[in-house]
């Protein structure tokens, strides 16, 4: 791709999250949200292959519904109250459809099955795009409207936990299976929403990092299946001693950065009387956990030669940037003693 077009794209996806991040109107709001689906679109179909096309037009429709829905409870908001102000949503009836409508935009369940098909059709720098930029306009709206409907809020984040635990367990793609941690995330952080927003912005950005770290491992490695994973090791021995960690974190395991969001969000669901909640949400990252251990054993304790019918990846010296990749392992695995200072922040 030309890189002055590359820029415009970029700056373009840039714009619409900062419009939305700015906007106190749903005008303005959902223009931003369809300047930043706009420019993403030809970023996903750049490679010129029938998975990425078909992809983008999944994603575009999937966006296109999702913002219509959103333009249309923002009519039925101003039709009821008279007024388009974000912060002032306060009838039941159109928080119900702009939270639905947001969460078809960020892939929770029930409305994620476009996710794992579109991210399947990425490569994994587009992925990683998809998986982290694009979830930071729609949350800031969730962030900002608060949305008070808890049984909806509840339903939609336990289903989220169920759904991506499970959905993941028999996959052999890695960009599906990082779209069901993904959807299993965002369960995690809609469940606390209500109750606490800063602990939700608090897990998405840590899942941010984690996330960060685990495509540009796959990156490195060249990797999309979970059969390629096992040359990883004669290729980077360092990298792939340290990906196992990275996926722990990433499953929520103590003393990695992951247990920490999962940490708090149990304990402010148990302080709000709702043990039975914080009881199934524990048990559905038991899923989540299952298919991390599975990546982790296919890239450190399976030998190379194997019956898989492909090319052999050469063993060329590495071209691309490692110190984000550092970094953001780093964060991933060493945060938690953190922990007091992220309390400290969140009762402000």
């Amino acid at each position: 791709m030309n890189p002055y077009i590359l820029a415009t794209l970029i700056f373009g996806l840039g714009l619409g999250t900062t419009i939305t991040f700015a906007s106190s109107h749903w005008l303005l709001a959902w223009m931003g949200l369809e300047i930043n689906t706009l420019a993403i679109i030809p970023l996903m179909a750049q490679l010129h292959h029938p998975r990425a096309v078909e992809a983008s037009t999944k994603y575009f429709l999937t966006q296109a519904t999702a913002a219509a829905m959103l333009l249309f409870s923002a009519t039925t908001n101003a039709w009821l109250t008279g007024q388009w102000d974000i912060l002032q949503m306060s009838h039941p009836l159109p928080v119900t459809m702009v939270t639905l409508a947001l969460a078809l935009k960020i892939g929770l369940a029930p409305l994620h099955s476009w996710l794992p098909e579109v991210l399947q059709g990425l490569d994994l720098t587009t992925g990683l795009v998809l998986s982290t930029w694009q979830k930071l306009a729609p949350f800031a709206l969730l962030l900002q409207i608060q949305p008070e409907n808890s049984l909806l809020l509840i339903a939609l984040g336990l289903i989220s936990t169920l759904i991506g635990g499970w959905g993941g367990l028999n996959q052999t793609q890695l960009r599906k299976i990082l779209a069901y941690s993904s959807i299993a995330h965002l369960g995690w952080m809609i469940l606390v929403l209500q109750f606490s927003p800063a602990l939700t912005l608090l897990s998405l950005l840590t899942y941010f990092v984690m996330t960060f770290s685990m495509f540009l491992i796959f990156k490195v490695n060249k990797a999309t299946t979970v059969n390629s994973l096992a040359v990883a090791w004669t290729k980077m021995p360092a990298l792939t001693s340290l990906a196992p960690l990275v996926l722990l974190s990433l499953g929520g395991l103590p003393p990695l950065t992951g247990f920490m969001p999962k940490w708090l969000i149990l304990q402010e669901l148990a302080s709000q009387d709702l043990p039975a909640i914080a009881t199934i949400a524990a048990l559905s990252a038991l899923l989540s956990l299952y298919f991390y251990l599975r990546l982790s054993y296919a890239m450190t304790l399976t030998m190379s030669p194997n019956n898989i019918s492909g090319a052999a990846p050469w063993r060329l010296p590495q071209t691309q940037l490692t110190l984000p990749l550092a970094a953001s392992s780093l964060a991933s695995l060493s945060l938690l003693p953190l922990t007091p200072a992220a309390l400290a922040l969140l009762k402000f």
